[in-house]
């Protein structure tokens, strides 16, 4: 079965305070995006790649893609105003035809070859995979600015992405999140949530994932890439 990797690049960035989506600033000679484009061209487990941008960036990105020579690349298509809206846009993109689907952000640009190989070859057993590493710090749970619990740190672990699935098990899920009128009430952050409120049934089967694998959410985690680049 073919695996297509969609790289979720809709976010306009507005924690960065720059005038272009985060995605596309400079990280060690090229932007930030290529650099996750790259790493599922490398993978061989990967048959495709589909880049969801944020919108208004879409052929500027496709133009940037195609000269870097990315032979895997299908299409750059617009985003939707949420990560979720995204995620929607890419799945009726696929269409009907039946595969393996990883979704990554984007703003994860240092993902290892391990870890892609991990999550496509857990698909071949699973229907549903996530990617986590265990919680080293003591994790609170706060109502009102008090705590009132602390879980165990043994059953906590930090999601990461690429997060994989059978792609008609990701577009049900969709589709009961879409008939569900309380969906907007309590969204979901990420795909593996959508799976889990909707789909409980299945499970999610966890991959290891890694400390390098950071996600760039202010300007101050674009240094600590160029260090881990670096390393």
């Amino acid at each position: 079965m073919r695996t297509v990797a969609v790289v979720l690049a809709g976010g306009s960035g507005e924690r960065f305070g720059t005038p272009v989506p985060k995605q596309l600033l400079p990280l060690a000679g090229r932007p930030m995006i290529e650099h996750s484009v790259a790493a599922f061209e490398r993978a061989p487990h990967v048959d495709r790649v589909l880049v969801v941008m944020a919108a208004g960036h879409a052929a500027e990105v496709s133009t940037l893609l195609t000269v870097g020579g990315y032979a895997k690349l299908s299409k750059v298509i617009d985003g939707g105003p949420t990560r979720t809206a995204s995620a929607r846009r890419a799945i009726a993109e696929l269409g009907e035809d039946e595969c393996d689907v990883l979704f990554h952000d984007a703003a994860r640009p240092l993902v290892s070859q391990q870890i892609i190989a991990a999550c496509a070859a857990a698909l071949a057993d699973h229907r549903a995979v996530g990617v986590a590493v265990p919680s080293s710090d003591t994790i609170a749970v706060v109502s009102d600015g008090v705590m009132i619990a602390i879980p165990s740190r043994d059953s906590l672990a930090r999601c990461q992405t690429p997060q994989g699935f059978r792609l008609s098990v990701i577009r049900r899920a969709y589709q009961l999140a879409d008939a569900d009128p309380r969906f907007g009430e309590l969204p979901a952050t990420d795909d593996c949530g959508i799976v889990l409120r909707y789909l409980p049934e299945l499970g999610v089967h966890v991959v290891p994932g890694s400390e390098r694998n950071i996600k760039i959410t202010y300007p101050r985690d674009l240094r600590v890439a160029e260090a881990l680049l670096q390393d």
